[in-house]
């Protein structure tokens, strides 16, 4: 009869206390066999870890000093770079500059190089964000721009970078560790593409206003001209932008998308504005007289500070003979445009008056036929008056 028991469990085999025992007498050996390299490499360590604290440190004085200045420098995006090195980078870069010195064991290099690829990553993708950000603030913030516009952006912007940044970073950290991140990939864009499509008329209207926001085709205060309106820009929004008409009479409201979309004429930067005038005289002007008109005209646009371009005649109209002048007015201001054309205007009306030049508006004169076919006024004349008796 066999003794043995075949109710009795088997003893369990503790494979981890085994693994971890081993790896202590791994850790042991190491540590007596390389101590003074270990102890140079320690030191070494605290020593790069001291230069990276330094160069962190001065980032956030620099950043402090230069925030107060004008513009948007190139060091003090620099600045705000260091001062954002974290404590976990710094101590795995040291960590990983003297690990190899002191040939520690395998667990222990992999951990350290994962760490260290870890932190580099993040650190790059947070390094990566502040450039980013910077150089779109320099270039938004410089040669005047509306600071108003830019912190309304500036959230959407800040949130997109950041997304796409550390998206990436997750990814490469994943990949690092193995996982196929392929599928992820694909699950992304396929859920980008979805949101892209739910969200097409916010996204163009955004995308709109980041483009006005650095292309600058108009800033606020400005004077713009599209299709048949001519209005000053208020206020630009992520979504809208609002316009006052120049007119004054009424306020638009018209979306990024749909204002880039048209044709933009900025008034802003003109150096002049062209004004023409259309003048109507009578036909019974004497053809001398209405031959001296054009040189009327430029001596009245000279004496109002305006710039004389040409002036002829240019119709023979339904109730007048019609004559045109241009001239051209050098300021930027719509406003003193205005008040130049209202001073030609009633220098036009006021020389005309004195030269005798009447002015035309649509008449109509009827004429009466006698018994033989001769035209006859539709009032007594000494032609068509006869004595009594």
């Amino acid at each position: 009869m066999s003794s043995s028991k075949p109710n009795a469990a088997p003893e369990p085999i503790d494979i981890p206390q085994i693994d971890l025992l081993r790896w202590w007498h791994d850790l042991v050996h190491w540590l007596t066999l390389h101590w003074l390299q270990i102890a140079i490499a320690v030191g070494a360590g605290f020593f790069i870890y001291g230069l990276l604290s330094a160069l962190r440190s001065f980032g956030k004085r620099q950043k402090l000093k230069l925030a107060g200045g004008q513009g948007y420098a190139t060091g003090l995006i620099l600045a705000k770079v260091a001062a954002k090195t974290s404590h976990f980078f710094m101590v795995m870069t040291s960590a990983r500059l003297v690990a190899g010195y002191t040939n520690p064991p395998e667990l222990m290099m992999r951990t350290i190089v994962f760490l260290f690829t870890v932190s580099a990553v993040f650190q790059s993708a947070i390094w990566a964000r502040e450039i980013v950000l910077g150089l779109i603030e320099r270039k938004t913030l410089e040669e005047g721009s509306q600071g108003e516009t830019l912190s309304n952006a500036m959230g959407i912007i800040r949130l997109l970078v950041t997304t796409a940044l550390f998206s990436i970073a997750v990814i490469v950290v994943l990949d690092n560790l193995g996982v196929n991140v392929t599928g992820l990939v694909a699950g992304l864009g396929v859920g980008g593409i979805a949101i892209g499509l739910a969200a097409q008329g916010i996204f163009s209207d955004l995308f709109a206003a980041l483009s006005i926001i650095f292309d600058k085709p108009f800033r606020r205060g400005e004077t713009i001209r599209y299709d048949q309106t001519s209005a000053t820009v208020q206020r630009i929004g992520l979504k809208t932008t609002r316009l006052q008409a120049v007119t004054g009479e009424k306020k638009v409201i018209i979306s990024n998308a749909n204002l880039l979309q048209k044709e933009i004429t900025n008034l802003a930067h003109l150096d002049h504005r062209r004004v023409k005038f259309a003048i109507g005289v009578i036909y019974q002007t004497d053809p001398d007289k209405a031959a001296q008109i054009p040189d009327i005209l430029r001596e009245i646009i000279e004496g109002c500070e305006g710039k004389f371009v040409r002036s002829g005649f240019v119709n023979f109209g339904q109730s007048s003979l019609d004559f045109e002048v241009e001239f051209d007015v050098y300021a930027p201001d719509w406003d003193e445009v205005y008040k130049v054309r209202h001073r030609v205007g009633l220098a036009i009306l006021k020389r005309f008056n004195k030269e005798k030049l009447e002015f035309a508006y649509p008449t109509q004169t009827t004429f009466n036929a006698a018994p033989d076919g001769r035209m006859v006024m539709p009032y007594p004349t000494h032609d068509n008056v006869k004595p009594v008796g």
